[in-house]
């Protein structure tokens, strides 16, 4: 293609346009430049490669938005202990997440507290405060009787810097609800804050739907979050169909997102968990990209398949239903980063 630049009169110079790639994949236009326009050359020189560099600044980034880290046995030993019965037997310390998220192209996290410190914060308090720019951090709720977790919630908050809190319904008192006086008084003060809550139903969504419904039914100001697609499973009977069907019901709920988390806890099948395909396409259906968001467990992932292959089986399912590029950015990053806003849409 030939294109004539004429305003510089009487100067007329001539050139030819081609397609290249930069190192993200993006293609931009390079000018082919004849020997004596040395003054275009040289500027055109410079819009090509602010051409490749912009492509560079504008990839969408990749934040996780479910993991854990613990202290090292070292650390724990001198500073951070762990609950006693909850010793690790996986690495987790946060340089060890560094290295990982590196080798994977991961920009960000979202830290979730882990039941190795149970209600202990100081590990995970210190590294959101060494990494302010790379980490958010949940909280893990405490639903003792005293109702000391409430003030202890609200500490963590406003003055640890936490942005979301969990909610563990098998840390309640032996035949309490989530939805007892502890529990709403926390999921209440959490949507007043702009916090998220997050639920664990491990044992199955069925089992604490009923609370979850209560709960966003009298407190629809708060966001809440659903971890691990709420640990339903591809359904392949009757019952797992209607627990599935009632995962995409509470998309009815507009402050409901969901976590398309920890795959190898959901799927028969190994990596790339194929078997996940139709679930992800129906929660996207049903839930919109924006309210759904990628997330890795580590390090419990890492022995299953490794962080940066969890990484990657998110964009391989995504292919199979398939998804738009838009689509597959939002829950790569774009979904959490935007709920958060900051540090990672402003870094």
């Amino acid at each position: 293609m030939a294109v004539r630049l004429s305003s510089l009169k009487p100067l007329t110079v001539c050139f030819s346009v081609s397609v290249s790639r930069n190192d993200c994949g993006r293609r931009f236009l390079v000018p082919n430049l004849k020997p004596n326009s040395s003054f275009i050359r040289c500027n055109l020189r410079g819009f090509a490669e602010m051409a490749a560099t912009s492509g560079q600044e504008s990839r969408a980034k990749v934040i996780d938005s479910h993991l854990h880290v613990w202290a090292s046995p070292e650390e724990a030993a001198e500073k951070y202990p762990y609950f006693p019965g909850q010793e690790p037997s996986l690495t987790g310390h946060v340089d060890f997440l560094l290295e990982r998220m590196e080798e994977a192209g991961v920009d960000g996290a979202l830290i979730v507290q882990p039941i190795n410190h149970k209600f202990d914060h100081s590990y995970v308090t210190s590294v959101l405060k060494k990494y302010p720019s790379k980490f958010v951090g949940c909280c893990l709720a405490n639903p003792a009787e005293d109702g000391s977790g409430i003030k202890e919630f609200e500490r963590l908050i406003l003055e640890d810097g936490y942005r979301a809190v969990r909610f563990n319904p098998y840390l309640w008192p032996p035949g309490q609800q989530m939805t007892n006086d502890i529990g709403k008084a926390i999921f209440s003060k959490a949507g007043e804050l702009g916090v998220p809550v997050g639920f664990m139903c491990m044992k199955g969504l069925n089992l604490h739907l009923s609370e979850i419904k209560e709960l966003c039914t009298e407190f629809p100001s708060t966001t809440v979050l659903l971890d691990h697609l709420a640990f339903c499973k591809p359904p392949m009977n009757d019952e797992e169909r209607q627990i599935f069907s009632s995962l995409v019901e509470l998309s009815r709920f507009p402050q409901v997102y969901i976590k398309f988390s920890a795959l190898f806890r959901v799927s028969r099948k190994p990596c790339p968990y194929d078997d996940l395909s139709e679930a992800l396409s129906q929660l996207v259906t049903s839930y919109g990209a924006k309210r759904v968001m990628w997330g890795s467990d580590f390090p419990y992932v890492v022995p299953e398949c490794g962080y940066k292959e969890a990484k990657e089986a998110v964009i391989h399912l995504a292919q199979q239903v398939p998804l738009s590029s838009s689509e597959l950015e939002w829950i790569m990053g774009g979904t959490i980063a935007h709920m958060f806003r900051s540090p990672w849409l402003s870094s």
